[in-house]
């Protein structure tokens, strides 16, 4: 990190930053062996997903795409980060042989490892693929994958807008501690903060989650895209009151807001604005079917009748999956589609909140 710093003249930007800190091969924290997911800290995990919180969870979100299978006519699952495989053993056993072929693409090594031990009952319906093909078909799925794109940082100081990068602040031996510094900068947030401004409004912008929306747009030929992540839309994202940024790190279940220590050991994410990822997919060409929380979108998928089913513990768990202080409110979902029309999806059939992109 220090030497790349070096070579860019003192000073990268933090989506470089960011981008190394969480996919550097063999040394970020997506690339390396650590323990990343589980429910307690005692197991040496940072956080818990909804996948590995309940099995409900794919459960009702193969609702979703069995109905996204028969509207688009294909028979294919492309998961983007699939952690631990949960969630692909999940759909895959739901969906059974409704589902062809399923294809995980992942940059971790490790977590690909994991991934191949937990799904090889499942044998040759199963792939791993290291980029996307020229063209596609099928239902993609990516579920906490947004929030863990690099961001770009901007801070407002004064009415002046900045670009807020990385340093090297200090470098001893090997104790090498980070420091940050702006710089000027023609980037703006899409909303301007509503502040004086004399006030210092720090935000984030999403160029790569927006960029990685459009490819996808670009390579499916006919399909749909789900989108489960924490978010808001674009004026809440950009609301005075959030005048300090989304960006945290997740480290033994603890949260902070300083990514430039313990870096590489702990998870650096920043929430959604799930405006822009709409805007970008219909600037390219894809259609916007839905888009709720995920407590909506679960009981859509029948979470109610899946609930009566579960012994109390079990019962317990999934409930956090809805719950508005818990997973309920916090997630979003958010269903695009291509190279077919549109139609009411199964997840959105209430609760819709398309008005508040």
């Amino acid at each position: 990190m220090a030497e790349a710093i070096a070579q860019a003249g003192g000073w990268i930007p933090f989506d470089d930053f960011m981008r190394m800190a969480l996919y550097e091969p063999g040394l970020g924290y997506y690339a390396n062996d650590r323990s990343k997911f589980g429910v307690m800290p005692e197991e040496g995990s940072d956080f818990v997903t909804a996948p590995e919180l309940s099995p409900v969870f794919g459960e009702l979100v193969a609702a979703q795409v069995q109905d996204a299978f028969v509207r688009t006519q294909t028979s294919e699952v492309w998961e983007f980060g699939a952690g631990t495989g949960a969630l692909a053993e999940q759909l895959l056993s739901t969906l059974g042989p409704a589902c062809t072929r399923y294809t995980i693409v992942d940059v971790s090594g490790s977590l690909r490892l994991r991934q191949q031990e937990r799904l090889a009952r499942f044998g040759g319906q199963v792939q791993w693929a290291d980029s996307l093909p020229a063209q596609m078909q099928g239902v993609v799925v990516g579920n906490e994958v947004l929030d863990a794109m690099p961001v770009k940082l901007l801070l407002r100081q004064q009415g002046v807008w900045q670009e807020r990068g990385v340093v090297v602040a200090s470098a001893v031996g090997d104790d090498i501690r980070f420091g940050w510094a702006e710089r000027p900068t023609s980037l703006r947030p899409p909303l301007e903060p509503e502040l004086p401004l004399e006030a210092e409004y720090l935000t984030e912008i999403h160029p790569q989650g927006e960029a990685f929306v459009a490819t996808l747009a670009d390579r499916i030929s006919r399909g749909a895209v789900l989108l489960i992540d924490y978010g808001f839309g674009e004026s809440e994202y950009y609301h005075p009151q959030r005048h300090m940024g989304t960006l945290v790190c997740h480290h033994l279940h603890q949260v902070d807001s300083d990514p430039l220590v313990l870096v590489g050991l702990k998870d650096i994410t920043a929430h959604v604005n799930f405006t822009g990822i709409a805007v970008a997919a219909q600037d390219a060409g894809m259609d916007v079917l839905g888009y709720t929380s995920q407590a909506h979108f679960l009981i859509n998928c029948g979470l109610a009748a899946k609930l009566d089913q579960l012994e109390v513990i079990a019962r317990s768990k999934a409930a956090k999956l809805m719950m508005e202080h818990e997973m309920g409110e916090f997630f979003k979902a958010i269903l695009l589609s291509k190279g077919v029309a549109p139609w009411d999806p199964a997840g959105f059939v209430q609760g819709d909140r398309m008005h508040r992109l």
